[in-house]
């Protein structure tokens, strides 16, 4: 079977997290062929693989959501829309409608339209916003509305025109553009499309416009609905939706969608790679505190920095390591190191990219501080090496560290998210206490033996494939 799997700001461009999950994917079925739709942020990245692509692969399909900047729009007149497109463009910018997507695909795939600049530029679009202001924004300046409103769409439209590989199954592996992308190909060709959510997408996007200072007030619900919007596409056009754990669950029902679509597939690691780390050198009497992360605003590394300070003032010998990529968001990274420097840890902690297996088993207790997350591979990985967790609550860490279906026993402790003293407490919970750390480890270890398999997860995605191609 010929499957596209259509990935957003992730695969093959980032390590970690999704990319990580995919390329298992990918590496687990070569009975199949796979075509990559990859949407990423900026053509700057074009080539720019952090993976070595499986032979299964027979193609990789770039696009990029800046391609916009290479596009000159003049003022055109009217495309002749009817008032079905009409309104079906419209209904993008209201909360109240939900948007004709057929009809959007159509219209904006017509070939009468020559570029989506002149289109943006064209009267029809003019009249569009300016009946949006009429209707609905009578106080707020249309020069403002139209090039907010216009912003917007430009990725959308011009990603809804870019050639869509034929394939026998379509598998998103997240709502946003790529799930819009995946609703695009099932209806030109009338292939079953999968969802794969990890994260709430549109959840995220919503946490970053409100704290957005690009965006003024009064557009925030605007963009904020944007995203909900094309979240409802890919559900609507979705054959099966499938998340990692049950809150995510209920709030896709929450978003609309159907639960009988939805399936729970949680991650899942080769435990058997675990069983049989380095650990410490003979005679270390350090306590070490890392984080297997990638450096961006999203894992929220500042207050870990700030929760890694105040344990250094109540135990100078802890030792402390934040391991992962900084070339995704290097502002961010520059700030993180400059904070580190102030608050007197230095900027060696920043490793970069290590070898996983050669630094985990020397860890005495992990952290991870996201404001948001699915089921965070980084989680499993270290419970799969016997290593308690300090992990906020987001996504799905709270079931992994205390378990959801079984007697276990915690695997470390849940702290509220953007908390640096709370965070710091619990690491000198641990830190102070060997039996609890050991305890805690090995609760961890035998949850992920019992519900984290990597063959659990393909076997279940294997199904998920043949029950498509049926």
């Amino acid at each position: 079977m010929k499957i596209a799997i259509i990935a957003e700001g992730s695969y093959p461009y980032v390590t970690g997290g999704v990319s990580s999950w995919l390329h298992t994917l990918l590496q687990s079925m070569p009975e199949h062929e796979f075509v990559i739709y990859a949407i990423g942020a900026e053509q700057k990245d074009r080539g720019k693989f952090k993976y070595e692509l499986p032979s299964n692969v027979s193609e990789i399909r770039e696009v990029f959501l800046d391609s916009y900047l290479q596009e000159e729009g003049r003022p055109s007149g009217r495309y002749g829309l009817d008032p079905n497109q009409i309104h079906a463009l419209k209904s993008l910018f209201v909360r109240e409608d939900a948007p004709d997507w057929k009809q959007v695909f159509d219209t904006l795939r017509n070939a009468d339209m020559k570029s989506v600049a002149d289109f943006l530029m064209s009267r029809d679009f003019f009249d569009i916003i300016h009946q949006l202001c009429q209707e609905r924004y009578l106080y707020v300046p249309f020069t403002e509305m139209f090039w907010t409103a216009r912003s917007m769409v430009v990725p959308l439209f011009l990603l809804l025109r870019e050639p869509v590989p034929q394939a026998d199954l379509y598998h998103c592996v997240t709502t946003g553009y790529a799930g819009v992308i995946g609703s695009l190909a099932k209806h030109l060709y009338g292939k079953p499309m999968l969802l794969t959510e990890h994260g709430i997408y549109s959840r995220e996007r919503e946490e970053e416009i409100i704290k957005a200072s690009w965006v003024k007030g009064y557009f925030k619900d605007l963009w904020i609905d944007y995203f909900y919007k094309l979240a409802g596409c890919a559900y609507h056009y979705a054959d099966r939706v499938v998340t990692l754990f049950n809150r995510n669950r209920e709030i896709e029902i929450e978003l609309g969608c159907d639960p009988d679509k939805i399936q729970i597939v949680p991650n899942g690691i080769e435990t058997a790679d675990f069983a049989a780390l380095p650990g410490k050198e003979p005679g270390d009497e350090r306590i070490h505190i890392g984080a297997f992360v990638r450096i961006v605003p999203i894992k929220d590394i500042k207050t870990m920095v700030q929760s890694f300070a105040l344990v250094k003032q109540e135990m100078p010998q802890a030792s402390f390591y934040i391991m992962g990529p900084f070339d995704e968001n290097e502002e961010y990274y520059e700030e993180c190191v400059q904070l580190a420097e102030d608050l007197g840890l230095g900027s060696e902690m920043f490793t970069g990219n290590v070898p996983l297996f050669s630094y985990l088993g020397k860890m005495d207790v992990l952290a991870l501080t996201s404001i948001s997350e699915g089921q965070p591979l980084a989680v499993l990985e270290g419970m799969a090496a016997g290593k308690p967790f300090v992990a906020t609550d987001v996504g799905s860490c709270k079931e992994l560290l205390y378990g959801a279906h079984d007697d276990y026993g915690e695997a470390g402790i849940v702290v509220p998210v953007m908390n640096s003293e709370r965070i710091a407490s619990a690491i000198l919970t641990l830190c102070r206490n060997t039996e609890l750390r050991n305890r805690m480890g090995e609760n961890g270890r035998k949850r992920v033996g019992e519900y984290y398999t990597k063959k659990a997860f393909i076997d279940a995605y294997k199904s998920l494939y043949q029950s498509c191609e049926r």
